[in-house]
């Protein structure tokens, strides 16, 4: 386990022969569907697309969320992008 000292941010990825993705860190679930997910983590917002995700575990309570599905990128997100990012996927779901 890495010393994160006092009040420093920390964030452990893992994904697993692209099928499995576990991360540490994340704050809240802004968005998600079977294409995209949209994580708010300790480090930024943190956009996961891919074919046929879906989450496994969830708790944010401890911060730590699993995505099963085929993963095809992790991008991290400024605070600009993020918001217009999640606007887009609520308008796309109530077109």
């Amino acid at each position: 386990m890495v010393d994160q000292g006092k009040g420093q941010k920390y964030q452990e990825v893992k994904l697993i022969n692209r099928k499995l993705l576990e991360l540490t860190g994340v704050v809240n679930v802004e968005s998600f569907d079977s294409e995209e997910f949209l994580l708010e983590t300790e480090l930024g917002y943190l956009e996961v697309k891919g074919q046929n995700l879906h989450m496994k575990h969830l708790s944010l309570e401890q911060g730590m969320v699993s995505i099963e599905g085929l993963v095809h990128s992790l991008a991290y997100l400024d605070g600009n992008n993020a918001s217009s990012k999640s606007k887009g996927l609520l308008g796309k779901l109530f077109k």
